[in-house]
């Protein structure tokens, strides 16, 4: 399973290479980091809150501001902006 670190790191792959105002979908990093990605998604949930809570990163559950600990199904992240 993947560090925190790798996870961190494959959240600002993402972040960076999005234009601004795109989104992505926490999957997405989880299924760069791991083929047997869903029992990583807590993981990829947890370091996105931390994420989010650094400023580094903005979560929306269909436009709204959300949490991704706090909030059930699907998410997008995006660079704050």
């Amino acid at each position: 399973m993947s560090e925190a670190s790798d996870i961190r790191r494959t959240f600002l792959e993402f972040a960076a290479a999005r234009s601004d105002g795109a989104t992505f979908c926490p999957s997405e990093v989880a299924r760069k980091l791991s083929k047997d990605w869903r029992p990583l998604m807590p993981k990829v949930r947890d370091v996105a809150a931390q994420l989010i809570e650094d400023g580094k990163l903005v979560c929306t559950q269909r436009g709204k501001p959300a949490h991704p600990l706090k909030t059930s199904g699907a998410i997008r992240l995006a660079r704050p902006g």
